[in-house]
């Protein structure tokens, strides 16, 4: 069987990778990510994928390796992790009441050659007000999570619509993902019941 490695320490990527039933190992690189300025937001994370399935690979010639990358859009502006409290809350602040884009880059390197794709999935946030946004705040949440929040959290609440695949705003878009996989003959585990 062949050696997959996903190049991520995201708990959701792992997350959803362990429930469509894929056996992996977790190897994450200390990559600065860094990209070209005139980089459309999905060339960006294309391009962060496959920076950290390609610097993973580099120890593991041999295994195919899973890189990923999330951003949020809002208003052509990538909303990446906030540095902290203030900035977690002035992008909530900015997606209160309107649309905005996850958008997930995915790389899968395996001996030399890499594939990318990225998923893009519209979510619409409810109006928030100060309170609300003070509160999930509160949770802890937003401090690592692109655009400061998760939608497999209490995050639920600021969501009021998703256009495209749910679990590309959680961390990777799963279904997509699977089908690219089998390509580089990496199939879920799964038991025949007697």
């Amino acid at each position: 069987m062949k050696s997959f490695i996903l190049a991520s320490g995201s708990p959701r990527r792992k997350e959803l990778l362990q429930q469509a039933r894929y056996t992996f190992s977790i190897q994450t690189s200390d990559l600065d990510e860094i990209f070209e300025p005139h980089l459309t937001p999905s060339e960006v994370v294309c391009e962060l994928a496959r920076q950290k399935a390609e610097a993973v690979a580099k120890t593991n010639q041999d295994a195919v390796v899973l890189g990923s990358d999330t951003i949020v859009v809002c208003n052509d502006q990538i909303l990446g992790k906030p540095k902290d409290q203030n900035e977690a809350r002035e992008m909530l602040q900015r997606l209160s009441d309107r649309d905005h884009s996850v958008l997930t880059g995915v790389a899968i390197y395996e001996k030399g050659e890499t594939i990318t794709f990225f998923e893009e999935t519209v979510v619409h946030f409810y109006p928030l007000t100060s309170e609300e946004i003070e509160q999930y705040l509160q949770t802890g949440e937003p401090f690592d999570k692109a655009g400061s929040y998760g939608i497999q959290g209490f995050g639920a609440y600021l969501v009021q619509s998703i256009s495209g695949d749910y679990n590309n705003v959680v961390g990777l878009p799963l279904a997509k993902t699977m089908r690219e996989l089998q390509a580089f003959h990496i199939y879920p585990t799964i038991q025949v019941r007697d």
